[in-house]
């Protein structure tokens, strides 16, 4: 099998069933997954946003899952958060924590890192968190906390990979600083004019807007306290670590002529090697927190395989869970721009409302698909990879993977398949997951992902309307 990639070993065995996929399954997640290297990229039958799937380096592990490596000059570990109060945060952010986002007690990651975020000297953090963690609030915590509202400057800068990212860690922000009088935020991203400059003390958006107004001197870096990189792993893969470390000097030069610091966060889902470069060049002297892929709680999550014979049959099945009645809102993920196209005509065309959201979108169409999904106008949405990161809406019940998730080599996309599911059962709401495979290939790369996972998958006949029903049942759905 010499020169051949792992698809092309699955796809030489015809008709192998689950126990062969899962042993081809099996060599993948021990090797690290087989890498085709005569696959190309371009067009659109290559994924949208494809994610990456690596390791964090070791660290000392406890017993909850956690990992952390502290700072050479901390003198004194820090505590444990078990509730917000014991934090000292001001009273207009426990009020914006408990009345507004009806927040009870920190998450994992945020009992470990608040402390290290919060407390003086506010040093540098570099974590890795993943989807459903709370990581936001950490970063968002931390940014409104440094803030001066007398001085109307740009004080904290949170660098997103994406719009729709960018606009909800804004809507984030805005809300746990409900009562944070006098302090003002800017959302940065394409479409938005700042010919006069910016004065908002929070800005959060995306890199390349960011730089551009930078260059521009319509962003001063005179007062900037605090600078987060949400999601590292994507923004550096998308090219921007030229800027992100011509950014961090410019601030450092100007903090240093003040004899102030300025508190570097990164959250990476991810650490790949370019990521591990420049968290440990570019952000020194840093606390390290990692929480471990496997404690994400997406067991709560049901999750289903549904083998089917054609590419026609992926959209039966959903027509026909459509057909079963309204189970909330929807998010179908497909690989390509390509295949988000043709199934929103196939949809529309017999009568089931969606929508679509893809990469190659202009700006303001994807701000209005996405309004429209939050504000429950859409029920259904179909998406591209674009939208498996940080987007987040409370009433998700179901996902359906039309097309396993894999990166560009064709490997399966491990972290972006969690990404995806955890687009569902939000803070321990009912939700479920329907994974549509085709073939021996898609077989391999789910059972590689369920392996890695320890997921367990129940199997499910593609045209058994009554087994579809009783799966939505058991995952706590039933049709409005």
């Amino acid at each position: 099998m010499a020169g051949e990639s792992w698809a092309d070993e699955v796809d030489n065995e015809e008709n192998g069933g689950q126990e062969q996929a899962d042993a081809l399954a099996d060599q993948m997640t021990q090797k690290g997954g087989l890498t085709d290297p005569n696959t190309e990229g371009g067009g659109d039958d290559t994924p949208d946003e494809p994610d990456t799937s690596l390791k964090a380096e070791k660290l000392n592990e406890d017993s909850e899952g956690i990992e952390r490596k502290l700072a050479d000059d901390v003198q004194t570990p820090y505590k444990s958060a078990k509730t917000f109060k014991e934090l000292g945060l001001k009273e207009s952010l426990l009020e914006g924590i408990f009345n507004v986002m009806k927040f009870e007690k920190p998450s994992k990651i945020q009992a470990e890192t608040l402390p290290m975020i919060l407390e003086p000297p506010h040093r540098n953090l570099i974590a890795q968190a993943h989807n459903g963690s709370g990581k936001t609030t950490c970063f968002v915590l931390g940014m409104l906390s440094l803030v001066d509202p007398e001085v109307k400057q740009p004080q904290a800068l949170c660098i997103c990979p994406t719009r729709e990212l960018a606009i909800q860690n804004l809507d984030r922000t805005q809300k746990m600083g409900t009562f944070c009088t006098g302090t003002t935020y800017a959302l940065v991203v394409p479409g938005q004019n700042f010919s006069s400059g910016i004065q908002d003390q929070i800005l959060i958006g995306t890199p390349g807007r960011m730089a551009d107004l930078v260059r521009r001197r319509k962003i001063s870096l005179d007062q900037i306290r605090c600078v987060v990189f949400d999601e590292a792993d994507e923004m550096l893969a998308r090219g921007f670590r030229d800027f992100s470390i011509t950014l961090l000097k410019e601030i450092d030069k100007k903090r240093e002529k003040k004899n102030l610091q300025c508190q570097k966060i990164l959250f990476s889902a991810t650490f790949s090697d370019e990521v591990r470069d420049f968290a440990i060049n570019k952000i020194p002297k840093a606390n390290h927190i990692f929480l471990k892929a496997v404690d994400l709680k997406i067991d709560l999550i049901k999750q289903y395989r549904v083998p089917v014979p054609t590419k026609e049959a992926k959209a039966s099945v959903i027509k026909m869970i459509f057909e079963l009645g309204d189970l909330g809102q929807t998010i179908i993920f497909v690989r390509t721009k390509d295949s988000a196209r043709k199934l929103h005509s196939q949809l529309a065309n017999e009568g089931h409302k969606c929508t679509s959201i893809t990469g190659d979108m202009q700006p303001k169409e994807r701000d209005r698909v996405i309004k429209e999904f939050i504000e429950g106008t859409t029920r259904t949405m179909i998406a591209t990879d674009v939208l498996s990161r940080g987007f987040d809406v409370d009433n998700v019940t179901l996902v359906v993977n039309h097309d396993v998730p894999t990166e560009r080599t064709g490997n399966p996309a491990y972290e972006t398949y969690l990404h995806r599911v955890g687009r569902t059962g939000r803070f321990g709401r009912k939700g479920a997951a329907f994974n549509l495979v085709l073939g021996n290939t898609e077989n391999v790369q789910l059972s590689a992902i369920s392996k890695k996972y320890n997921i367990h998958l129940d199997d499910i006949n593609w045209d058994n309307e009554e087994e579809i029903l009783t799966s939505l049942e058991k995952a706590g759905l039933s049709a409005l």
